[in-house]
């Protein structure tokens, strides 16, 4: 019984040991409680926007909405690109299979609906393979008219697994217009390249979202249940300084430039307004369209685009070779967008034999593509030449080294110190003595030189500083490129001119086109540098105007009288017998500027860079004009200069800017004796039809045999040469036939304008005076050879001085 009781005590726990369990068990509860209380207050109190995003993104899928971009307008308020509704497809492979659709019948219909715009039937196929997703798209950027297709198809079949997103796509009414200044827009709807990228922040808006509820296994539910829609928020909108007229003008006789002047490497070009710095215009040749801007072009690349094509399809690309005619075909301008050098008469890429891999091909086009892209005038630096003289001429007078009233010799050469070979003029015969606005007017080095050497080292490099030649423009684009200096040693060394003495007339240094019109524009305007700008405002959706520019003043280079003389002197250049710059001359207004014809640096002797550089109205200027035409052909039979190719350019920039900006012709003496308007005569007598245009300077020709004059060519208000032998037309008859534009090119002005005459056309003459000397040539006409126009048609013709005895210019 004793050892029972015994027993019985070791079995039953005691109070003890029973507390003991019980407190251990609310340990233990209590611990696991605070852990799920501080867990629970974890979630939902301190890090609940962590797990709410969490559980969100777990539970929904959200989709972007594109946001429509701004609009960006030219100064005039035209439309150079904008945003409009387009269309994103996406199918559902998931609700295909639920809804036991046809997969291959729906990736048939989709791509013929569209075409190249979208996926092709392989690749739709192949997105129907991920079974679970329930969004692939297979196109993007539709057109509404195309994407209404897609839907009535859709609906036709009451399809579940098609969708139609709403997005955006950019357009670029404009075309080709100021494309390199534009840029464009990627497939992402991101600005790539000019304003569109560098104002992408200004421009882009705020996406909006569509975001849809998603099953458990992470799938999207069906389209239009559990989705909720945030609109998107559109852009800001951009005025731009450029004026799409006056950029219309500036490519125009660019491009014609280039052909005129078998141009091999393209042309850049930049019209300011010189008491602002705003870009009123700025070009490259060639160029692209926004719109396709993975196109190329020329019809020469796309020559060799296809020979590259056919190559990689037959698996090799050896057969390109100069020999067998591919390359052969090519102008150096796509040569050189392509990245191909010849020389010798060899042509090589990256340094290699011209025998591309299909993967080097690839990288040819996607160099020629690039190239389009480019703002040559705001990214390249190039030797400027004789334009560069202006510099030189504006420096020493403000600094007091030289004044009008003295003469300076030229020989044909001259020694420089630090030099082992003399310097020598362009003219190898030397210009003789010349006063400083005849050295200005000759573009005489000699005499430039001499001037350099007054100014000296420190003080000119001074000036080259306070030009803001030395330094970024900082003009609001992306890609602006840098001037090439010698370093203050080298340059300012007492025992070696010859750096000075290079500089003073424009050679072996770079700067961009950008600084140098932005300099000359300094030299014009009373002598204040100015910040170049391309954005004059921006605005709200609204309408808004969030910002505007105003003009900035750098500083002041030069005094207001220093740049008063400069600009009498450089007006010669234009107006005088023996100016380099005469070819820029336009009837009843008074232009300045200044020719170059430079080497190229480095590079086969046998290139130049021919340029000019002008402004106008002399007396009171409001714009200039800057041109560059790279590496002209010897085979042009053109005299290689900036005096002959370039400034005839300019003159007729000039000859369309400045009566659209209001600047009224002044017709006196010559050039009021050499342009007439012709008068309205419709309705008058035959008798006093003709009378009035004989009043007016007009010889007459008379068609039909009834007294009214019904008709007329011209017609009237337009702008001929005086003594063109006009027509009246009278009752029952005129002639609806068109007349093949002959080629006056090369031609006298006579015989320019009685080969017109004797085809039924009026000729309307620009640029020099005819009779002025016998070496006055037609440069240029304003149609085609060959084209057709309308009996009576106006044809305009460029003339130019061709004697290359007062023309500075390159080796013939």
């Amino acid at each position: 019984m004793k050892n029972a009781l015994k027993q019985d005590k070791t079995v039953k726990p005691g109070r003890t040991v029973l507390v003991r369990t019980w407190l251990l068990l609310a340990l233990c509860g209590f611990v696991a409680f605070g852990a799920l209380v501080y867990k629970l207050f974890e979630i939902q109190i301190r890090d609940v926007e962590t797990y709410t995003r969490l559980a969100i993104n777990q539970q929904t899928r959200s989709t972007k909405i594109t946001a429509s971009r701004g609009t960006i307008y030219d100064a005039k308020g035209k439309i150079l690109a904008q945003s409009a509704t387009a269309y994103r497809v996406v199918v559902s492979p998931a609700e295909m299979i639920t809804n036991k659709e046809d997969p291959k019948l729906i990736a048939e219909t989709l791509a013929g609906i569209w075409g190249d715009k979208g996926a092709d039937f392989p690749t739709i196929m192949s997105k129907w393979n991920n079974t679970k997703s329930w969004h692939e798209v297979v196109a993007q950027k539709l057109e509404p008219d195309v994407a209404a297709l897609v839907r009535n198809y859709k609906a036709e079949n009451k399809l579940k697994s098609v969708h139609l997103i709403e997005e955006s796509k950019r357009y670029y009414p404009a075309g080709n217009i100021a494309s390199q200044i534009i840029g464009f827009v990627g497939d992402e709807n991101k600005g790539m390249y000019g304003i569109e990228s560098y104002y992408e922040s200004t421009l882009r808006g705020v996406a909006g979202r569509s975001i849809r509820a998603t099953n458990a296994k992470g799938t999207d539910m069906l389209y239009m249940q559990y989705e909720n829609y945030y609109d998107s928020a559109q852009g800001n909108s951009i005025t731009l300084t450029v004026d799409a007229t006056l950029q219309y003008y500036l490519e125009k006789h660019l491009s014609q430039a280039v052909i005129d002047n078998q141009i091999r490497n393209g042309a850049m070009g930049i019209m300011m307004d010189v008491n602002t710095g705003a870009i009123l215009a700025a070009a490259s040749v060639p160029d692209y369209d926004p719109n396709a801007y993975n196109t190329l072009n020329d019809s020469a690349n796309s020559l060799l685009i296809g020979a590259i094509e056919s190559g990689k399809n037959s698996g090799s690309i050896a057969n390109l070779s100069l020999q067998e005619g591919v390359l052969g075909t090519l102008d150096e301008s796509t040569k050189s967008l392509l990245g191909l050098t010849t020389s010798q008469g060899h042509t090589t890429w990256n340094g290699g034999a011209v025998d591309f891999t299909p993967e080097e091909a690839d990288q040819l086009k996607l160099n020629a593509i690039r190239a389009q892209w480019k703002s040559r005038e705001f990214a390249d630096s190039y030797e400027p030449g004789s334009t560069f003289k202006i510099i030189t001429l504006a420096a020493a007078l403000d600094a007091g080294v030289i004044s009008e009233s003295e003469s300076f010799y030229c020989g044909g050469s001259m020694n420089v110190l630090g030099r082992t070979t003399p310097l020598n003029c362009w003219k190898r015969t030397g210009h003789g003595s010349q006063m400083l606005e005849q050295a200005a007017q000759h573009s005489c080095n000699v005499a430039f030189v001499n001037i350099g050497l007054r100014v000296g080292a420190d003080l000119f490099y001074d000036y080259i500083d306070a030009f803001g030649l030395k330094s970024k423009t900082g003009l609001d684009v992306t890609g602006e490129g840098s001037s090439i200096w010698w370093s203050d040693e080298i340059f300012k060394n007492p025992q070696n001119k010859s750096q000075l003495a290079s500089a003073s007339f424009g050679q072996t240094f770079n700067i961009t086109p950008l600084q140098m019109i932005t300099a000359v524009s300094a030299v014009a305007n009373g002598g204040y540098l100015m910040k170049p700008y391309l954005v004059s405002s921006v605005s709200a959706p609204d309408g808004t105007q969030l910002k505007s520019t105003e003009p900035t003043v750098v500083r002041q280079v030069i005094s207001e009288q220093t740049s008063i003389k400069c600009r009498q002197i450089l007006e010669s250049v234009v107006s005088g017998k023996d100016g380099t710059g005469k070819n820029a001359r336009v009837a009843g207004y008074r232009i300045a500027g200044k020719t170059g014809t430079a080497e190229k640096v480095g590079q086969n002797s046998d290139e130049y860079v021919v340029s000019f550089v002008g402004f106008a109205p002399a007396d009171n200027p409001r714009i200039a004009v800057l041109v560059l035409l790279d590496s002209p052909s010897r085979n042009s039979g053109i005299y290689i200069s900036g005096g002959v190719m370039a400034a005839p350019a300019v003159g007729n920039i000039f000859a369309d800017a400045l009566p659209y900006l209001g600047v009224d012709p002044e017709l006196q003496g010559d050039a009021a004796s050499r342009s007439a308007v012709v008068p309205n005569v419709k309705t008058l007598s035959t008798t006093d039809a003709k009378q009035k245009f004989e009043d007016a300077g007009f010889t007459v020709r008379v068609f039909g045999e009834g007294s009214t004059a019904v008709d007329q060519a011209p017609f009237s208000n337009v702008l001929v040469d005086s003594g063109s032998q006009v027509i009246i037309y009278t009752e029952g008859f005129k002639p609806d036939q068109t007349i093949e534009v002959p080629n006056v090119f090369g031609m006298s002005y006579n015989s320019a304008k009685a080969a017109l005459e004797s085809m039924g056309l009026f000729i309307r003459a620009v640029g020099v005076n005819p009779s002025e000397s016998s070496k006055i040539v037609v440069a240029r006409q304003s149609f085609e050879t060959g084209s057709e126009v309308a009996f009576g048609t106006v044809v305009e013709v460029t003339l130019i001085d061709n004697d290359t005895s007062v023309m500075e210019g390159g080796r013939n």
